[in-house]
């Protein structure tokens, strides 16, 4: 059995299904670290700091994967999958930096963050205008 390659899985439904799925994440995230995880994140000088920053990017780069997601012709494929490495990589490797100190996973932080960048400058330079025919 084959798998869907990223263009055929890049339908309006799937996208925006997995965008507010990764939004729904977050904010769950950000109820657990304000909540249940508060002890564990004060044990670490940055741990709720380093929370906070990986919910911010989390869900707000959740919300424009949603947007791009809803997008006419869904003219910005490449933003999306990027924003999804992005916090995958970045919010994701923060996540247990905060709380169990996986320091090896330093490295991964700043390689999510390029992946964000890129979603946002594959936006600027194929913004979500219908394309030319």
């Amino acid at each position: 059995m084959n798998s869907p390659s990223p263009s055929r899985f890049f339908t309006q439904g799937h996208a925006a299904r997995v965008s507010a799925a990764l939004a729904a994440l977050g904010v769950m995230l950000g109820a657990f670290g304000a909540h249940a995880l508060r002890e564990v994140l004060e044990k670490s000088p940055r741990g709720p700091d380093n929370w906070r920053t990986a919910v911010l990017y989390h869900l707000l780069h959740a919300a424009v994967m949603l947007w791009i997601a809803g997008a006419k012709e869904q003219a910005n494929r490449l933003a999306w999958w990027l924003m999804l490495g992005g916090i995958l990589l970045f919010s994701g490797s923060l996540y247990p930096l905060s709380t169990v100190g996986w320091k090896w996973l330093g490295p991964v932080t700043p390689l999510g963050g390029l992946l964000l960048i890129g979603g946002w400058i594959a936006l600027a330079v194929k913004p979500w205008a219908e394309p030319r025919e």
